[in-house]
């Protein structure tokens, strides 16, 4: 890592000795945050048509909720990472978190659709930049050969959210109403203040951070490869997960009242990608990119071809989850190439991520509109797979090129 990653990093004498399993305590409770957001990302979907009935509202139109929020993560995440650039990262984990409590808190009180809209966008502002500081803080205290792994802890919350969260919140939502799933989410919230408080070390502000070198990581051209590779390569998996209930159903013959059991197949195959993505990157990083692009490219083309009964539904599920091998070595790549403006470089990977999920459920919905069937989503998939390994190709070859010219 540079030395600015290292100007903020915690004296290890100073670090928690505590651990639950791998985890250290300030890395659970880093995770807890990540829990929290993916929860609350995710939940509002199942709960569509009880805000539109509460608001007299369309579905299609309550689904601008979603939207405000998702505006929020990719104007927020370089926002707040140049605006915020000489404060401490605990500092600013905690303000972020503290952000996402009113948002979602605001969100569970909200009188009018207008006021639900403005919540939800004042929600998503934090979340990219509580990915990209959280990501770095976790790096920072772990030994150089297990940064990967500590990024992987930390995005762990979100895969779990996955699994667990997202599930549990669509009960509670549904039992309690929406507005109990948004207070739940806003209560995980105010519990990663207080831990991140008592658990994560303080760290010295850089001194000489400044907004303007947070905006250098713009002129980097392997920052913006990295990103078109998240953005455009990473783009496959919504563009086959936005529509895979009408997969399920229509293609695979999987029963209705399975898909909940099969999205949670997803999110088993999303923790196992997290594992084996960030033990591939500390393995050696621009390998587990390419290999986790490839695992991806092969896994849209099995579902395409596959797609035919509900046991090989489950296996292809689980795989197009698994696609999110990639990510914790996409975020150590970002943290690598960005210099001295990593804030800025960790937070962008998450506003990728959301242009990544529009893109692709995009022009998902063309394939299926255009006729060409649910399972179409596969191929578009494979496509944009394509995009991302040539992408990928190019951020290698420039890289051997200066090592070359530095040999010379």
């Amino acid at each position: 890592m540079s030395d600015d990653a290292l100007s903020h990093a915690p004296d290890r004498a100073a670090l928690p000795a505590a651990r639950l399993g791998g985890y250290s305590i300030a890395e659970l409770a880093l995770a807890v945050g990540s829990f929290g957001i993916g929860t609350g990302e995710f939940a509002i979907m199942g709960l569509l048509p009880q805000v539109a009935d509460t608001f007299a509202v369309s579905v299609p139109d309550a689904g601008v909720v979603i939207s405000a929020y998702a505006i929020g993560v990719v104007v927020g995440a370089p926002l707040i990472a140049v605006m915020a650039a000489r404060s401490s990262r605990r500092t600013l984990l905690l303000a972020l978190m503290a952000l996402f409590a009113l948002g979602n808190l605001a969100s569970a009180i909200a009188g009018s659709f207008g006021l639900l809209v403005a919540a939800r966008f004042l929600a998503g502002l934090p979340h990219g930049a509580y990915f990209g500081v959280a990501a770095l803080v976790a790096a920072g205290m772990a030994p150089p050969h297990q940064q990967a792994r500590a990024i992987g802890r930390v995005m762990m919350g979100l895969t779990v959210a996955t699994l667990l969260g997202t599930p549990l919140a669509a009960w509670f939502g549904q039992a309690l109403g929406w507005r109990a799933a948004f207070g739940i989410v806003g209560g995980i919230a105010v519990l990663t203040v207080a831990l991140v408080f008592m658990h994560v070390p303080k760290d010295r502000a850089n001194p000489a951070a400044s907004p303007l070198k947070e905006l250098g990581a713009l002129a980097r051209a392997q920052v913006w490869l990295t990103l078109g590779i998240c953005a455009i390569g990473c783009g496959g998996m919504f563009a086959v997960f936005t529509y895979i209930t009408p997969a399920l159903t229509q293609s695979a013959g999987v029963p209705l009242s399975s898909v909940p059991m099969m999205l949670s197949v997803f999110g088993a195959g999303m923790i196992a990608g997290n594992i084996v993505g960030s033990r591939l990157a500390d393995w050696a990083l621009m390998p587990a990119i390419g290999i986790a692009l490839v695992f991806n490219l092969v896994a849209f083309i099995l579902f395409y071809f596959t797609m035919s009964s509900p046991w090989l539904a489950v296996i292809n599920v689980f795989l197009i989850g698994g696609g999110f091998t990639v990510v914790p070595g996409i975020q150590m790549r970002l943290i690598k190439v960005a210099g001295e403006a990593q804030t800025l470089a960790a937070a962008l990977s998450h506003s990728a991520f959301n242009i990544a999920n529009a893109i692709g459920a995009w022009l998902g919905g063309v394939s299926i509109a255009a006729g060409y069937g649910w399972t179409s989503t596969g191929v578009v998939g494979a496509i944009m797979g394509v995009a991302g390994i040539a992408i990928f190709l190019v951020s290698i070859l420039i890289d051997r090129s200066g090592e070359e010219k530095s040999t010379a």
